[in-house]
């Protein structure tokens, strides 16, 4: 590829394909956007493989029309030709005076290489952007990071390196823990991963030149102009779900794909979304938990995962914080509550700043199982019992009574259960629900499936080794590092984490904890689909664990009993908000 194009569009100043060359030889490529006057900008980057001259609308039509149809913001004030999935529109954000840098992530879009996505060859080179970045004649020195997801994810990734010139960062909806925010849930193979590659990665890989998508503003290939065949694609990636598969167990593979809490002390804004179950929210909460920043505010709210982050509300957030660290302006934002949360209700959100998270005068809640009659109970049971269900079925719901008041529930939640197996192990599918008074489940449009539920966990039995340090009442942690198989007929205590949510239960209402042996389903059939996803929606999203080879029948498909007694209380552990 020869010298980048350089051109006036849109009052921008445009660098098509600028070369970035790492420290092993290869050449990375990145569209640079900055004010059409000369001067020095604080710099906004992102990296990723989603091929940075591909069009929004045309690599995710149906997600992009949908949000413009009901949020006229997102388009409104930009010619949005310039649109791209999960990074900023650089003409609602170069007339305020920042540079907008699109690097194409190393083997994707116009950037040459091998594609092993989040591993540390990949966390280097974003790392030299940065530090490309941070010193170009252009750039005030001053380098911030931003975008969705994957743009997101590998920002806690690169400020555990400490970039000289990381200056801010805002993660919006970035998971972080490879392995239990994103590839095993409570241990169980998460199938998103490997469809994921089919639909967004294969399909902009370089060197697929004319025969992948075009820039609707060049006319060029999105991919480059090489041409490769599909031996050489296919030697120029790693095997990425098989390469999950292979490591079940947290261990090297996954924590050098992780962050280092401690390390990272650049400031930054985490923006987490209740709906996003099975990606999306853990790692926004833990980040601003975990993190050594002192600088760090955390953000929640609801919708598809894309939508706040190009809407006025989610921009005029981003500059607020961003005006703050990269260009000094004394606008306010240090003073601003370090957690902003749309509260959900069942119709609308409302908005809410609090100063830490878990809630202080949160009221830790349990909510006690009673199998004999499969209700919630405010007190333990008396008597003992148990109940069984098929491993691999739908499981147990268990029902409480209509509340008498409206009620709050914010925050993280756990489950303490005692069960069995007529097996080796068990996987646990537990959802946290809200009926209506004449028993309709009330669901929410999540981060990508529209009928979400309130929250949800996991766990693999197998699995339940807590560590001790990391471990809260309020948020089991789970090592992860050892297999703990169960004696058929033996009962075992199991910690569960049910990821955070926000739901103000209207009076009348009730709560519900469902206990399965497989994925939430709010239908066995619903018709909602998107363009970049195989399965049709029907209430877990993408996010699914049905690769029959991580749950063989043999040791996942016997009979799983919960059990109570005198010494066995199984509970839900409930984060309710005093009035």
């Amino acid at each position: 590829m020869g010298s980048p194009g350089s051109e006036l569009r849109n009052e921008m100043r445009i660098e098509w394909d600028v070369p970035i060359p790492m420290d092993d030889g290869l050449v990375l490529r990145a569209d640079v956007y900055r004010p059409s006057a000369s001067g020095r900008h604080p710099v906004l980057l992102s990296y990723g493989p989603y091929a940075k001259g591909l069009a929004f609308q045309d690599g995710y039509p149906s997600a992009w029309q949908r949000m413009v149809a009901e949020h006229p913001d997102v388009a409104y004030g930009s010619s949005n030709r310039y649109q791209s999935w999960e990074v900023v529109d650089p003409e609602k954000w170069v007339p305020d005076g920042y540079v907008c840098v699109r690097v194409d992530s190393r083997g994707t879009g116009c950037s040459p290489g091998f594609i092993d996505h989040f591993s540390p060859r990949e966390t280097r080179d974003f790392y030299q952007c940065i530090e490309w970045a941070g010193v170009q004649p252009w750039s005030s020195g001053k380098v911030g990071l931003s975008g969705v997801s994957y743009y997101g994810i590998n920002q806690w990734h690169v400020a555990s390196l400490q970039p000289p010139h990381l200056t801010a960062m805002c993660i919006w909806e970035g998971a972080a823990d490879w392995y239990r925010d994103m590839t095993h849930h409570g241990g169980i193979l998460s199938t998103f991963w490997a469809n994921w590659y089919d639909m967004q990665v294969k399909t902009v890989q370089h060197g697929l030149g004319e025969r992948g998508p075009k820039s609707r503003v060049t006319g060029k290939p999105v991919c480059g102009d090489e041409m490769l065949s599909d031996r050489e694609l296919y030697a120029n990636r790693c095997d990425f779900g098989e390469e999950i598969r292979a490591h079940p167990l947290d261990d090297d593979y996954h924590r050098e794909r992780s962050p280092l809490w401690d390390k990272i002390t650049v400031p930054f804004l985490s923006a987490a979304n209740w709906g996003g179950q099975g990606l999306h929210p853990r790692g926004n909460f833990e980040g601003f938990v975990r993190a050594a920043s002192k600088d760090k505010w955390l953000e929640a709210h609801g919708l598809e995962h894309w939508t706040h982050f190009y809407t006025d509300y989610g921009v005029n957030l981003q500059k607020r914080f961003f005006d703050c660290f990269l260009k000094g302006a004394d606008n306010g934002w240090k003073d601003q509550p370090r957690v902003q949360l749309q509260i959900r209700h069942v119709d609308r959100f409302v908005e809410r700043h609090e100063a830490e998270w878990p809630i202080a005068r949160t009221q830790w809640t349990r909510f006690y199982l009673d199998p004999i009659d499969q209700s919630l109970r405010r007190e333990p049971v008396a008597s003992a019992g148990s109940v069984s269900y098929d491993a691999y079925g739908e499981g147990v719901t268990f029902i409480g009574a209509p509340f008498e008041r409206e009620t709050e529930i914010t925050g993280p939640l756990a489950s303490r259960l005692f069960m069995s197996s007529s097996t080796a192990d068990a996987d646990l599918f537990l959802v946290f629900r809200v009926f209506t008074p004449d028993m309709r489940e009330v669901v929410f449009m999540g981060a990508i499936d529209p009928h979400t539920p309130v929250a949800q966990g996991w766990l693999r039995a197998s699995h339940r080794k807590l560590d001790p340090e990391l471990s809260t009442e309020y948020r089991p942690y789970h090592t992860h590092d050892e297999l703990q198989p169960l004696q058929p007929g033996e009962v075992v205590p199991l910690d569960i984490e049910l990821w955070p949510t926000s739901i103000v239960v209207p009076a009348g209402h009730r709560l519900a904890l469902t206990v399965r042996g497989r994925d939430y389903e709010w239908g066995k059939s619903t018709g909602a689909r998107l363009s970049n996803f195989k399965n049709e929606l029907r209430g877990c999203g993408p996010f699914l664990h049905d690769d029959p080879r991580d749950r063989p029948v043999a040791i996942f498909g016997g009979r799983t009993t919960l059990h109570v007694g005198r010494e066995r209380q199984p509970y839900v552990l409930v984060p309710v908000i005093p009035a």
